[in-house]
């Protein structure tokens, strides 16, 4: 076991993860391994699956151990015994499992090792329902669990009542990011790039391209806005399986000129700060990593009303929540802030302040190490 400057013994913790691709559980555990206490925790990643991904790869650029083994479709029994045999060889004290699968595989690669268990819920599918299995399994899975932590409300809710854990075992621990580079001087080149005038309205959104994100609802709201506002951009950050599919239904609506498909950028940031409303229209969210990258840049956003969103976003303070699926509920929204800069401006400025209230990397950071610190002591 390592030891720290002041000779004391490291808690080895291991995140377990389907793997580090670019995703909203996969930024968390990025930011919660860089972020926690490194004097006294030795930090690594073990995925379910060989693709490591580039947060892997940064982490591993960083001095950090990332393992990667090759999950077997169905349920793969054999993998069990690898992450059991990589929990005694590299006396792990503490399984961090974020999702539901890999914190089944954890659990049970525990048993006999004395590691401790933590299991993080990171978001719901759509639309959510009961598993039989589950609902008789997870009871007795919780004895030998730690801590059952939950991202939103809405997803502690959804672990009690279709997944049937205890309400008093479930905590919930909101996702945090280091918003310094969202707060940093806007990139003019950014949009000159992209051949917007400065006078010109930018609706944008940021989000892996799949069906679940709803992308059309926004599309279709711009055809509604354009009316009104003519020069009104719509930027989609990001890429995934949809992206022909969406460039198609663009130009079946005759908005190609008005909306710009960017592909997957890193430097997210940049363009989230020449934004003037952030969108958001998902089926489904947990804790949207994205909503708070638009909030600490200043940025009113508009959200549906599912999963997390409206505990993230105060309606009618910092943005608006609006019905699920419904267009014209969302280009009336955002033609109120079209219309009134001040509000613009107020709302932005709110969200900030939210931000740094509860949405920090520190705020989601602490909770974990206390948890991580109560079990050391055991």
């Amino acid at each position: 076991m390592l030891r720290n400057s002041h000779g004391k013994m490291k808690k080895r913790i291991a995140h377990v993860t389907f793997d580090m691709r670019i995703g909203g559980a996969e930024q968390v555990i990025y930011n919660l391994i860089e972020n926690t206490n490194q004097t006294q925790y030795d930090l690594s990643v073990l995925c379910l699956e060989p693709s490591i991904g580039p947060f892997g790869r940064k982490l591993q650029e960083n001095g950090y151990e990332v393992v990667s083994f090759n999950r077997r479709p169905g349920f793969d029994i054999t993998l069990i015994s690898q992450i059991h045999d990589h929990i005694t060889k590299n006396n792990i004290d503490i399984l961090h499992c974020h999702q539901y699968t890999p914190y089944i595989y954890g659990l049970f690669a525990s048993f006999f090792t004395g590691a401790n268990i933590i299991f993080t819920e990171h978001g719901r599918f759509y639309p959510d329902k009961r598993s039989f299995k589950r609902v008789l399994l997870n009871p007795i899975l919780n004895i030998f669990t730690d801590y059952v932590t939950a991202i939103s409300s809405a997803t502690r809710n959804a672990l009690i009542e279709f997944e049937n854990f205890p309400g008093k075992k479930v905590k919930i621990v909101y996702n945090g990011i280091d918003g310094s580079p969202y707060m940093a001087p806007v990139d003019k080149g950014v949009r000159e790039s992209l051949g917007i005038n400065q006078k010109d309205y930018i609706l944008g959104t940021v989000a892996r391209l799949d069906p679940i994100k709803n992308h059309k609802m926004m599309i279709k709201a711009l055809g509604r806005v354009k009316k009104e506002y003519p020069d009104t951009h719509l930027i989609i950050v990001g890429d995934g399986p949809e992206m022909e599919c969406l460039k198609s239904f663009t130009t079946s609506l005759g908005l190609s000129s008005n909306v710009i498909f960017t592909g997957f950028k890193e430097d997210v940031y940049n363009y989230m700060k020449i934004f003037d409303l952030f969108l958001l229209t998902s089926f489904s969210e947990g804790t949207a990593m994205t909503l708070l990258e638009a909030m600490v840049s200043g940025i009113p956003c508009i959200a549906t009303e599912v999963g997390g969103n409206p505990e993230i976003v105060n309606d009618t303070e910092t943005g608006f929540i609006v019905p699920n699926d419904d267009e014209q509920a969302l280009s009336e929204k955002i033609l109120v802030l079209l219309r009134d800069k001040a509000l613009q401006k107020e709302m932005g400025l709110a969200g900030r302040n939210r931000f740094k209230e509860k949405f920090t990397v520190d705020k989601m950071v602490t909770p974990y190490e206390e948890m991580y610190e109560s079990l050391a002591h055991r």
